[in-house]
């Protein structure tokens, strides 16, 4: 494989819409930052895609450089994808308990080799250390959230938007969603409101959301310091990082972020009724930004929205997801929509099966 002289940015801009029907259910105006449109299918190929460009352009001899990931998830699929643009190989390890949909999807990407090793990420990730990278002089690694090339390509997101919000004639935004797992994507968005004109910089609240089982910043920020999960119980499981960063930790006590945490149920529930309100499916990872907007749950954590207030919500995508999760998901956490607000502007609010299940 060649090497490419000026490579380009393994990411693209993606839109940023007004959504009527999430602006009803919040009672405020919602911008959707549409994530889930990059190559990888998820936010993670403006991280991955950063990191791996700038290794490319700094290593002595671009022609030899082999990308190694050993995330089967979000991360690992935004490194194959940006390592093919680049015309680079990448290689993933994974555990056996990795899903043969994400596996299939690896290899449908186009990575060089996907290779299964041991029971956890963490043997995956050391038989990539030791038994391939070591060995492999233009060997890469490619963490999963923790470097800062990759809170840089996060960091692109907030310039977007502000561009875009301009180009709407608006002037930034009062609040921005984002779920956090490993918190590359927190520590990208409160980079990138740091260059921003002061006021929106300082006035713009960070909402930064996990689910209960994944919760590691939200442990950290009511300990003040930082706290080891002893296990991940959520299905939203692309926010399964048991150690949350240490930059976003620093970064979370220095900005204007506002820290909550969502149970399982209402993460399910924003991934089926944004799939009824605006036809997109998303992971329960991204699911939990949308379930905010329903119910008076933004209203609740962050009470200065007022109508007129503009909230941009990171629809940060995420692969691990079909239609027979989404109906698996309303079969078990239905009974959430019995406390469903009744508003027949909202179509999803019509579509949910009220009564149908018990709690």
């Amino acid at each position: 494989m060649g090497s490419t002289p000026f490579p380009s940015n393994p990411w693209v801009e993606t839109p940023l819409i007004e959504s009527s029907a999430l602006s009803k259910a919040a009672g405020c105006r919602i911008f959707l930052k549409l994530e889930n449109l990059q190559p990888s299918g998820s936010f993670k190929s403006r991280g991955i895609g950063a990191l791996l460009l700038h290794s490319i352009v700094n290593h002595h001899n671009p022609d030899i450089v082999h990308f190694y990931c050993s995330s089967g998830g979000n991360a690992g699929l935004a490194c194959v994808t940006a390592a093919r643009s680049l015309n680079r190989p990448a290689t993933v390890v994974v555990p056996f308990t990795t899903k043969p949909l994400m596996i299939a999807k690896l290899k449908n990407a186009g990575a060089h080799e996907v290779i299964q090793v041991g029971e956890s990420w963490q043997e995956a990730d050391a038989y990539l250390r030791l038994r391939l990278l070591q060995g492999d002089e233009g060997g890469v690694y490619v963490p999963p959230f923790d470097h800062p090339e990759i809170w840089e390509g996060h960091s692109t997101l907030v310039s977007e938007v502000a561009r875009q919000l301009q180009d709407q004639g608006e002037e930034g935004a009062d609040a921005m969603v984002c779920s956090v797992g490993g918190g590359g994507l927190l520590c990208g968005v409160l980079l990138g409101l740091e260059r921003q004109p002061t006021g929106w910089s300082q006035n713009c609240q960070v909402l930064a959301l996990e689910t209960e089982g994944a919760e590691s910043l939200n442990k950290s920020l009511e300990q003040g310091q930082l706290v080891t999960l002893p296990k991940i119980t959520t299905i939203a499981n692309s926010l399964g990082a048991t150690r949350v960063a240490q930059q976003a930790f620093d970064l979370a006590r220095k900005h204007n972020v506002k820290s909550a945490v969502l149970s399982d149920a209402e993460a399910a529930m924003g991934c089926w009724r944004f799939a009824d309100d605006e036809r997109i499916i998303v992971e329960a990872a991204c699911g939990i930004n949308i379930a905010v907007c329903y119910d008076g749950r933004l209203k609740k954590l962050l009470p200065q929205i007022r109508p007129e207030s503009k909230v941009v919500i990171v629809v940060c995508g995420g692969s691990n997801v079909t239609l027979e999760t989404l109906m698996a998901y309303r079969e078990e956490y239905g009974w959430i929509e019995e406390s469903t607000t009744n508003d027949i502007e909202v179509p999803s609010t019509l579509s949910a099966p009220k009564g149908g299940h018990a709690k």
